[in-house]
């Protein structure tokens, strides 16, 4: 395999489409690094540019200027080897009803050039829990299962890179759980796994880096942990053994009491809970237990989008 540091590394790229002579700027120096090995997610809402810059890495969308490299190769140096580093699962469902999972999968090979000895259609069905639905017509599959397919097409030329736009768009809960099982074996045998994604959810869960889009331009990036930092606030609540007034000490924390429950929010960077502990004992009031909770990616999420 060869040496570079960054999977896919963007800079400074704008693309501008025409619509109703119109122009709409799609990315607007867009610029990202994604490190080796690591799944990341690019994350924004609906005609944020996403899926413009999945199509500019796959090919189907020139951009107007800026440099993009997939494994250190230029895109528009080597197009062709660029491609063959890559693994696109597109956002929509697009498989020939008429074919079976096998023989998508066994043509997709073919179309890359992959010998048959070298071919995993069999190990690829088996891991995405298709080996039962190896011969069906593939217009028999039900979302969840051709989601999955779609996956193992993108998986046939064994890339170094898998991107995944909006991968469980559409499925119920259970396949999306599924699904996210796969990718995380897929990021454990080494590949880099990029991805878009609606669904924070799924971007807290699988994520280990984040970048947020929003009109075209990039608002932030860094690892989910440093991400969720930007949320300093924490709440703790307080089951209170018998009813008991607030003490004046509490009233920076914002004190809701209510059925005996003392909710009580704090800034993390600031305060220690062991500070409002010793608050409560120091006024003798007992309680039983103690719930935390802090910021999760939606709030980060909101937060940034509406500073830009």
């Amino acid at each position: 395999m060869s040496d570079y540091k960054y999977s896919i590394e963007a800079k400074n790229v704008n693309k501008t489409f025409l619509q109703k002579n119109q122009e709409v700027k799609a990315l607007i120096d867009f610029s990202i690094t994604i490190k080796r090995g690591v799944i990341h997610g690019l994350l924004g809402p609906n005609g944020a540019g996403k899926s413009t810059f999945i199509n500019v890495l796959g090919g189907l969308v020139k951009k107007n200027s800026g440099q993009v490299s997939i494994c250190g190769i230029d895109i528009d140096k080597n197009t062709k080897l660029s491609k063959f580093k890559i693994g696109i699962v597109p956002q929509e469902l697009n498989i020939d009803p008429f074919f079976s999972p096998a023989e998508l999968l066994e043509l997709q090979a073919g179309l890359y050039g992959v010998p048959k000895r070298k071919r995993k259609t069999d190990e690829i069905l088996e891991n995405l829990k298709l080996t039962d639905q190896r011969n069906a017509y593939a217009r028999t599959l039900s979302g969840g299962m051709r989601r999955r397919l779609l996956i193992g097409k993108a998986l046939v030329h064994d890339p170094e890179i898998i991107i995944l736009d909006e991968p469980t768009a559409g499925v119920d809960i259970d396949i999306r759980t599924s699904v996210w099982d796969y990718i995380k074996r897929i990021s454990k045998q080494g590949k880099t796994v990029c991805l878009t994604t609606h669904y924070l959810e799924e971007a807290e869960n699988l994520c280990d880096n984040i970048s947020i889009i929003n009109h075209g331009k990039k608002i932030i990036e860094g690892s989910k942990n440093d991400l969720l930092n930007i949320i300093s606030t924490k709440t703790v609540s307080f089951v209170l053994e018998g009813k008991k007034l607030i003490p004046n000490q509490l009233n920076d924390y914002k004190p809701v009491l209510a059925n005996n429950i003392l909710k009580l929010s704090y800034d993390k960077n600031k305060t220690n809970i062991k500070n409002i502990i010793d608050i409560l004992i120091a006024n003798q009031i007992g309680f039983s237990e103690i719930n935390t909770s802090e910021g999760d990616l939606e709030d980060v999420f909101i937060k940034v989008i509406k500073d830009k």
